[in-house]
């Protein structure tokens, strides 16, 4: 039996991550494969995922579980950046640095890179990259940088395209998505809450958190806003069987990559929240309205746009993308 150990940002019950994750795991148990997790919390993924799990800063054990694998897999995600914080990067390069020291199969696995502005983190995650056994990107301006330092990678899309989700009844609600973030504002919020109390007062408001330690006060804060523009709209807060709630969702208006993907994957009517580049690209593909951080859209043509949004055609666009797992598989398989 193989064995891998799979390092990303794991743990924290962020939606878009532990998507991947469940995509990724799925995967490699159909292969055969003996898998181990890098995560904050153990027992939560451990009791999810049915896996092996190793505390990711018990760096003992965790060099130990790189020296028994097989495999090393990192991603999938945003790890190789300094944005969030040089720190985490320099964590998530030690990891490949250290597969590679053991001679393992290192998988970049769907990642978006970059940007990595510090010029010495730079020169030695570029040079680490280089020796990697499979490098894939989920993203042409992540393909664009690593051609840029020669770095043979492929160009892949998000692997949550991949999950099979089944739509079955329609709860009629509207969901809304909100995330932390740093050009939150309370215009946005104000205006978003007055088009939803015009436009769709009669439904059920579903407010998404979805990394609750980050979002559920912002959540909490825009249900307050929502009721006190109009006591009478029903409100609820979600953050559990995510997947399952959206499926059966109107309608949806959300910021978080995967909260949109899941939608659209369904054939909901979605409209995308432009908090970073990767939404607007999601946007743009497959043709659903937009608004900017400062939403100084004309709502009214928002809603227009959402209504004349067509499940089918969402759907559609659904499935041209579908995430090609042969490069992927054949480092699998055992030498006989």
């Amino acid at each position: 039996m193989v064995r891998a150990v799979i390092s990303g940002y794991y743990g924290f019950k962020n939606f878009g991550d532990e998507t991947i994750l469940s995509v990724l795991v799925t995967h490699l148990k159909k292969l055969g494969v003996d898998i181990t997790v890098f995560s904050s919390d153990t027992e939560f993924t451990s009791n999810t995922y049915q896996v092996n799990s190793i505390n990711s800063f018990d760096l003992k054990n965790v060099i130990s579980a790189i020296k028994s694998s097989d495999v090393v897999i990192s991603g999938g995600g945003s790890l190789l950046q300094d944005v969030t914080s040089l720190k985490s990067l320099v964590y998530y390069s030690l990891i490949i640095a250290v597969g590679l020291l053991f001679n393992k199969k290192v998988i970049i696995f769907a990642q978006g890179i970059g940007p990595v502005n510090n010029k010495s983190a730079r020169f030695i995650l570029m040079n680490l990259l280089k020796l990697c056994t499979l490098v894939t990107v989920r993203d042409q301006a992540s393909l664009n940088l690593l051609s840029q330092f020669k770095v043979n990678a492929k160009l892949v899309c998000d692997p949550v395209y991949s999950l099979e989700i089944k739509r079955g009844y329609s709860s009629g609600a509207v969901g809304v998505q909100l995330r932390s973030f740093k050009t939150m504002s309370d215009n946005l919020l104000h205006k978003l809450a007055l088009f939803i109390a015009k436009n769709f007062s009669d439904r059920k408001i579903e407010i998404f958190s979805l990394q609750e330690a980050l979002d559920f006060e912002l959540c909490k804060y825009f249900e307050n806003i929502l009721n006190n523009i109009n006591p009478a709209i029903k409100t609820e807060i979600v953050t559990k069987d995510v997947i399952n709630r959206i499926a059966a969702l109107d309608f949806m208006i959300g910021m978080r990559f995967h909260a949109l993907l899941t939608a659209i994957k369904c054939g909901i009517k979605t409209c995308a929240i432009n908090y970073d580049i990767k939404v607007e690209k999601l946007a743009k593909e497959a043709s659903i309205p937009i608004i900017s951080m400062s939403a100084d859209e004309d709502f009214d043509e928002i809603y227009v746009q959402m209504q004349n949004l067509k499940s089918d055609e969402l759907l559609r666009f659904a499935k041209t993308k579908s995430f090609d797992w042969l490069e992927f598989d054949k480092l699998f398989v055992l030498p006989e």
